[in-house]
């Protein structure tokens, strides 16, 4: 099973009321983005205990393994490398496709901040494997709400 993983506003959160300001989480390892002191270091264990095969699903390419996996304590990941294409069909996210593709016949979860039906419909009409694409509200990146769903979708599928 592959997880694809996108970081910004799904691990590292954006867009929330001045107001409330963003927690910033200190540890031994200073990360050479201070953007990644707003991801919780303890997601990192729990991505680990899905069970899956993590994958960076986005556009921050070979850079997710050198600041993001050390910061929450994960290996360096499969990076999935964006294709030079046209752009996608109205409202389809310009990642489906190459995700879709990049998966070939595996079972696949998709945590994305932008996802849309159209997404979850194109997915449906074009993998033939089981598939769960999860958006994160990006004012809070991954709760434990979000974790549940993973959880329970990963458990049906084992």
């Amino acid at each position: 099973m592959l997880l694809f993983l996108d970081i910004d506003g799904t691990l590292i959160p954006f867009g929330a009321p001045a107001c409330h300001p963003y927690p910033v989480y200190e540890t031994d390892h200073t990360p050479a983005n201070p953007l990644v002191t707003r991801i919780d270091p303890a997601l990192g264990p729990r991505l680990g205990a899905l069970r899956c095969d993590l994958v960076w699903a986005t556009t921050w390419m070979d850079d997710a393994n050198d600041c993001v996996a050390p910061w929450l304590g994960l290996p360096p990941l499969p990076v999935v490398e964006w294709p030079d294409e046209e752009a996608p069909p109205a409202l389809l996210h310009w990642k489906t496709r190459p995700l879709v593709a990049w998966a070939g016949p595996r079972p696949f979860v998709w945590i994305d901040d932008e996802l849309t039906e159209a997404d979850r419909a194109w997915v449906a009409a074009h993998h033939h494997a089981p598939a769960l694409l999860h958006r994160v509200d990006h004012e809070f990146g991954l709760t434990e709400a979000d974790f549940a769903v993973l959880e329970d979708w990963l458990a049906a599928r084992r």
